[in-house]
């Protein structure tokens, strides 16, 4: 028993890995990373549950279409 919880314990560890390098991969700013142009979010509400940290963007000058990691807006108030 011990040894099935060993090698389930090092699947888990490898997957964690893997899904660490894809995540970090992911482009995080909101310009095409063909043209420069600025990304249209394109919402899914079944991929905005399963996987909060991403989000699919949409070039409208290229075309190109993907997934880029979320990043907060910054919101600057000047009085």
């Amino acid at each position: 028993m011990l040894i099935v919880v060993v090698l389930f314990a090092t699947v888990l560890l490898r997957a964690a890995i893997v899904l660490t390098f894809v995540y970090l991969m992911l482009p995080a700013k909101r310009v095409c990373p063909h043209c420069g142009a600025p990304l249209a979010l394109i919402q899914h509400a079944v991929l905005r549950r399963l996987l909060p940290v991403v989000e699919h963007r949409w070039c409208l000058e290229c075309g190109w279409s993907g997934i880029v990691r979320q990043t907060q807006s910054r919101v600057i108030n000047r009085d």
